[in-house]
């Protein structure tokens, strides 16, 4: 007996069962395909915790969430300090070179003024000659000094005054 001696009936219902099996087989090498994936996505959201509740992982991930948000309140707190501190730190700056002297050349001497934001700080003045060289320095106080100014002084407290480290302040 041959397999061409079967009824058509047999024949047709055995290729529609083996057609069946095969979309049985690609069914299940989808669906492996598909649980490995899912799988390899669990074990990565288990963060190589093996036989932990999703609860505990839950529970890890708000402690931690926790503590990073009391760590970002604690470094808030040390930059606006900090902030704070920078008001007090020079921040201006003012250069002016200049010949205090006809015998001198090069623009050899200058006054520097170094101001905070307040305008508080100190303008130092530097006379070369050919025998000596003298350094002055002057304190100032809101752009003001109680010591009588040279006009390039003056003038470098005015520079410093008009420049401006990037402003930091701003929220």
């Amino acid at each position: 007996m041959s397999i061409f001696d079967l009824p058509y009936e047999l024949i047709a219902l055995l290729g529609i069962i083996i057609f069946l099996i095969l979309i049985l087989l690609i069914m299940i090498s989808s669906n492996r395909a598909k649980i490995r994936r899912l799988k390899s996505k669990y074990d990565k959201f288990m963060n190589g915790m093996s036989g932990a509740s999703l609860e505990d992982v839950l529970e890890n991930c708000i402690d931690k969430l926790n503590e990073i948000t009391e760590r970002n309140r604690e470094l808030e707190y040390q930059i606006n300090a900090v902030k704070k501190n920078l008001y007090y730190c020079v921040q201006k700056v003012g250069v002016v070179r200049y010949n205090a002297f006809d015998d001198v050349g090069s623009d050899l001497c200058f006054s520097i003024a170094l101001l905070d934001n307040n305008d508080d700080g100190v303008v130092i003045s530097s006379l070369f000659a050919r025998e000596s060289s003298t350094t002055y320095a002057k304190p100032i106080i809101r752009g003001k000094s109680k010591y009588a100014l040279s006009a390039e002084e003056i003038k470098a407290i005015d520079l410093a005054r008009r420049s401006r480290v990037t402003d930091i302040y701003d929220d």
